[in-house]
């Protein structure tokens, strides 16, 4: 520094010097590093609110899931329900499906083959007669003639 001026300072004076520079410093220090605390605070105590708000929502969620799947429970046991119903009338008609057949196979297939021999030897009565008929026919024809 070469103003004109000169600035004659002694090792105590700047010794002196650098010491209040360092015990400022120190103060300034000590000022960013509690604000810093106190930020530190202010987040720790924010990151609590959304963490509780978060497991409440969490909770609300949970609670909501056990609802959803206690009435998919109750459907499914409807419908298990339902389907057993369903099995179970399935099972009637087949088992009456089988009497029915049954009772055809038995009852009702020989009377059909009975009653089908009746017109088959019927009808053969009626064809031999129908030619006896026709020859007789012809005879009288003839002597008619």
């Amino acid at each position: 520094m070469d103003d004109g001026k000169d600035i004659n300072i002694t090792n105590d004076q700047l010794f002196e010097f650098m010491t209040k520079m360092y015990n400022e410093m120190q103060g300034g220090f000590k000022q960013v590093n509690s604000r810093i605390d106190g930020v530190e605070n202010e987040m720790q105590g924010g990151f609590k609110q959304v963490n509780l708000r978060i497991d409440g929502v969490e909770n609300e969620m949970q609670g909501g899931f056990k609802q959803v799947n206690s009435r998919i429970d109750g459907v499914e046991n409807e419908m298990q329900g339902g389907f057993k119903q369903v099995n179970s009338r399935i099972d009637g008609v087949e088992n009456e499906a089988k009497k029915t057949n049954t009772k055809i196979e038995h009852e009702i297939m020989p009377k059909l083959d009975v009653l089908f021999d009746g017109y088959k030897q019927n009808s053969d009565k009626l064809d031999r007669i129908q030619e006896e008929v026709s020859k007789h026919e012809e005879i009288i024809l003839r002597r008619v003639k």
